[in-house]
């Protein structure tokens, strides 16, 4: 069967060819940053447990910099760093700070998840495009063979049917990557939220502006 589909694949023409590496292609980038996405937010919720371990423990503020900077992965321990770098002391400024870091860390967890949206909308078409060319393909060959029988028909059509197999393959794994990820960055954007809130009044009582 494997065989049988890869002489498939070596005999397509030169578009399906193109199509099924372009699919190749966006299928390789996008579990490369499903097993880099995954490791990410992995470590940044142990980080992230560990910092708030260190931060509820009642530490001072030095204290505390020198338990985040090992935590280098968690949004919350480096927007501590952050704002704790810039020496902000009024209220307003701190929060403009935390505002600032809170936005860049979103951006960073969101990273890449908009190649897995692109991949999972348009592969299915990418392939659908590859499909209806090896068709084409197929009734030319039955033309010029005079012929419909299943033997000149076949080929044509399995070649066919590989990009559209070949563009769900795809397709499914990274629109279940992109919802869980983006799932995963909207909890830690919540968790980040009300992280500011605690740590604006810890900034502003430890520095004397209550």
């Amino acid at each position: 069967m494997e065989n049988a589909i890869l002489e498939l694949i070596l005999q397509a023409g030169l578009v399906v060819k193109g199509v099924l590496i372009i699919l190749l292609f966006f299928s390789v980038v996008s579990w490369a940053i499903i097993f880099y996405k995954w490791r990410y937010f992995s470590k940044a919720k142990k980080e992230t447990e560990a910092f708030m371990r260190a931060f509820h423990s009642g530490k001072d503020l030095k204290a505390l910099l020198h338990a985040s900077r090992p935590l280098m992965v968690s949004p919350l321990s480096r927007i501590f760093m952050a704002v704790y770098s810039e020496g902000k002391v009024g209220r307003d400024e701190v929060k403009r700070a935390l505002r600032r870091y809170e936005a860049l860390e979103v951006a960073r967890l969101e990273r890449y998840l908009n190649f897995l949206a692109t991949t999972g909308s348009t592969t299915p078409f990418i392939g659908l495009f590859g499909t209806v060319w090896g068709i084409m393909s197929a009734f030319k060959g039955i033309g010029a063979a005079g012929s419909a029988s299943l033997a000149v028909v076949a080929p044509g059509i399995a070649e066919a049917l590989i990009a559209t197999a070949m563009g769900l393959a795809a397709a499914i794994p990274a629109v279940i990557g992109y919802n869980y990820f983006l799932s995963m960055a909207g909890r830690i954007i919540v968790e980040m939220e009300d992280f500011s809130e605690e740590l604006l009044d810890t900034f502003v009582k430890s520095r004397g502006d209550a």
